[in-house]
């Protein structure tokens, strides 16, 4: 099991596209959602994993992922995820010791921008980039379900 502490941010301009580690591409698709707690199905570079998440206990939630063929990844976001899948590119930018995940998301989130540093531990002191806006950790507003509701008007 992993133990997944996260912090999300808005962007506040563009200086982090300087800094880029890495690109992956991502299909993510939402399978279930119970109070808090995910099933989601992700292809990533052309691989497929399925990861379960448990509530938020603060900033920790539990998180297992697993390995699943392309074909069957491709298969559960054609099939299960009924509209709600999601297009990002996520570039991974190092700062100060931390690598931070900077999603641009296209399709129907398109111009929607979040970064987020994972930590060890709760109260871990992180440097911030200057290109980091407002946090949103844990506000609805920037759940990927709900942020797929406001574009559909629902």
């Amino acid at each position: 099991m992993h133990l997944e502490i996260e912090r999300k941010f808005l962007i506040a301009h563009e200086g982090w596209r300087s800094s880029v580690q890495e690109e992956l591409h991502l299909r993510d698709g939402l399978i279930a959602d119970d109070a808090g707690r995910k099933v989601r199905v992700r292809i990533c570079n052309g691989s497929g994993s399925l990861t379960i998440k448990g509530r938020r206990q603060g900033l920790a939630r539990s998180e297992f992922t697993y390995d699943l063929p392309l074909h069957e990844a491709e298969g559960l976001l054609r099939t299960v995820c009924e509209g709600r899948v999601v297009e990002k590119v996520r570039y991974l930018v190092p700062h100060e010791g931390f690598t931070w995940s900077v999603d641009v998301y296209g399709g129907v989130l398109a111009g929607v921008v979040i970064a987020e540093v994972e930590l060890q531990f709760e109260s871990q002191e992180f440097g911030r980039p200057d290109w980091i806006g407002q946090e949103v950790t844990g506000d609805p507003q920037y759940s990927k379900i709900n942020l797929l509701a406001a574009r559909r008007g629902e």
